[in-house]
């Protein structure tokens, strides 16, 4: 059985902390709050194979936790457990090695392989655990596994992995295991993983060089508005020329010498507002709202929907093969999209059929679906659905490649365009005073002439 070494405080504001077993993390921490315990950390130490003599049992109830754990005030503790080598090397790996996106993808191909040759899920799942070097994600697996000997599905206990597996990939193998489709829906998860990876690096390479060169230009305009700007207008005052620089670049320059001058008051005003958005975003009322932007958003929001729209309709077409109904269907598939905006439309929908009215009119009604989906699930409605979803998934597939493709022109000659304006602005503030020092025209005034 899996060793786990946790620390919580009771509602003393007392840090209990201890080394037990447990069959899963997720029980160890449902037990810890049973007994009045808010878990700090749990980190599993041993995956099943390790053990050592003298370990303190496990415990079952306050009473006995609070007398077999070394406990302290608030961060300090004179009793505390000595642990051997290689038990603090195992601790260390457990809170700091990182699981990657990298290590998600080969363990979901290794399954989807294994489920693919036969394999259950203990069988599949324990195989993998034996080739796995990272040791946080082998006590990750050791737990999804104990959780499943235990006769829970494995997207229970990634639940609580969270900030491991994305909650898309989590309700993937949800919707597979509900539906009875887990191998397809691993491919569908194993495909996500790499879309998701391919749209990364090409918005990456994309990106990256344009940002640089934004901030390198936007660091030369501070520069010479802030220092250069004045060290001319100081060599224009001591000879006495009559000429002077660009408006622009003296109310530039003031502006920019007031903002250092007064960073306080921008540096509130700007994190006032970011505050404000980030606590509005937080409502319910203020999240619809983002989230709906996020669809009409310019560039993007047109590939946001259509990816949201795909995943739905692919999570439905592994309900409906397995003889689920379309209200059934849409109730399970509705957990692989998190955006406000669809799960409304999807509950809209899924009240229509109650009430005997058409779910295809919510989308339909959205304004976000273009006419080719709707009218494909339309013409599904009336012969085959499940085969027109099928059609329909390739559709969107086609599509989203479509829009990646015309992001991926785009997005280049917006970024010009930004850049293109910074640099005219430069010339204009910065270059044109120091061409004309270079020219020494301003002796010629000075000079009287």
């Amino acid at each position: 059985m899996p060793e786990y070494i946790y620390r919580a405080v009771d509602e003393n504001g007392v840090i209990v902390k201890n080394r037990v077993q447990d069959k899963s993390k997720q029980n160890l921490i449902k037990k810890l709050k049973v007994n009045g315990l808010d878990p700090i950390y749990v980190n599993q130490v041993s995956f099943g194979k390790y053990s050592r003599t003298g370990i303190k049992k496990n415990a079952t109830n306050i009473d006995e936790i609070m007398n077999l754990a070394n406990t302290a005030d608030i961060g300090k503790s004179k009793n505390a457990r000595k642990f051997t080598v290689t038990e603090r090397i195992n601790m260390t790996l457990s809170r700091t090695e990182k699981v990657t996106s990298r290590d998600i993808v080969i363990f979901t191909q290794n399954l989807y392989l294994l489920k693919k040759a036969g394999f259950n899920n203990v069988h599949a799942l324990g195989t993998i655990i034996q080739s796995t070097d990272n040791m946080t994600l082998r006590g990750i697996l050791e737990d999804i596994l104990a959780g499943v000997e235990a006769g829970d599905y494995m997207y229970t206990t990634m639940e609580y992995y969270s900030d491991i597996f994305p909650y898309i990939y989590i309700n993937l193998v949800k919707v597979g295991e509900l539906s009875g489709s887990l191998e397809e829906s691993l491919r569908q998860a194993v495909d996500y993983l790499d879309t998701s990876a391919d749209l990364t690096k090409k918005l990456k390479r994309i990106l990256i060089p344009n940002l640089v060169q934004f901030v390198v230009l936007l660091a030369i305009l501070f520069f010479g508005s802030l220092y250069v700007v004045p060290i001319i207008q100081d060599i224009f005052e001591q000879v006495g020329t009559k000429e002077k620089l660009p408006a622009i670049t003296i109310a530039f320059s003031n502006f920019l010498r007031a903002v250092q001058e007064n960073w306080v008051v921008p540096v509130v005003i700007v994190a006032a507002i970011i505050g404000g958005i980030v606590l509005y975003t937080r409502t319910p009322r203020g999240r619809y709202k983002w989230d709906y932007f996020k669809y009409k958003m310019p560039i993007f929001g047109q590939l946001i929907f259509a990816i949201d729209f795909s995943r739905l309709t692919k999570a439905m077409v592994l309900n409906l093969k397995n003889g689920m109904r379309i209200q059934e269907s849409l109730e399970v598939s509705k957990n692989v999209v998190k955006n406000l905006v669809m799960l409304s439309i999807i509950e809209t929908a899924i009240n229509n059929i109650i009430v005997g009215d058409s779910w295809v009119e919510p989308f339909e009604k959205s304004g976000l679906a273009s006419s080719m989906i709707t009218e494909m699930l339309k013409i599904g409605m009336q012969t085959d659905l499940p085969t027109m979803m099928e059609k329909l998934v390739e559709y969107m597939d086609m599509d989203i490649d479509q829009i990646i493709d015309k992001i991926v022109k785009i997005l280049p000659q917006i970024l010009y365009s930004i850049v293109g304006i910074v640099i005219i602005f430069i010339t204009i503030v910065v270059l044109v005073p120091c061409i004309e020092v270079y020219m020494g025209i301003f002796l010629f005034s000075a000079a009287g002439f």
